[in-house]
């Protein structure tokens, strides 16, 4: 009997390895484009749901490693780095957790949005102090705003899960198929 080639360690790292280059990729095109601070490392973080959906969180891990390891040298951007590293990058792994293993869905989504601060405050120190980002980045017609920016951050990040939970229910219904469907 034939091995499903979806169960092959050597088709996994293949999958694992492209969706790896993808992030990759988003991560250094983050200089080029202004909103790619936010929207990039968003975007490659949500390219891991495919992997932790087909393959698990060990995989997913492996990738997300790969993805944060390689940016941080080639990426020019290093504030959009930090935002993959400190939330964006494990996130579609740990919303996996939460959801499947809380049933209770507003201790869930407290849960992800603590996290979430808690990345952010970290994000915020991280790059004022050691990757030297000036005060004025955060300043907005002369006024000092990171609370205001955090609490954006949280409206923004509510969008996302609710965007990651869109593209969930798109991946699994007509997606799946179409990657990996003529091979299971």
């Amino acid at each position: 009997m034939k091995k499903n080639p979806v169960k092959r360690p050597a088709f996994r790292l293949a999958v694992c390895a492209i969706v790896a280059a993808l992030g990759v990729v988003l991560m250094l095109i983050t200089s080029l484009i202004p909103v790619g601070t936010y929207a990039f490392p968003m975007i490659a973080g949500a390219l891991l749901v495919p992997i932790v959906i087909e393959f698990g969180v060990r995989w997913a891990l492996g990738v997300y490693a790969v993805v944060s390891l390689l940016s941080f040298f080639v990426a020019g951007d290093k504030e959009a780095v930090l935002y993959f590293v400190m939330l964006f990058g494990y996130y579609p792994m740990l919303k996996n957790l939460i959801e499947r293993k809380l049933p209770n869905k507003v201790v869930g989504f407290i849960i992800k949005l603590a996290v979430f601060n808690a990345a952010a405050i970290g994000a915020f120190f991280i790059a004022s102090f050691l990757l030297a980002i000036p005060p004025e980045e955060y300043t907005l017609f002369g006024i000092y705003m990171p609370a205001a920016f955090l609490l954006f951050g949280n409206l923004l990040f509510v969008l996302y899960d609710f965007a990651l939970n869109s593209f969930i229910v798109l991946y699994v219904r007509r997606l799946r198929d179409k990657l990996f469907g003529s091979i299971k």
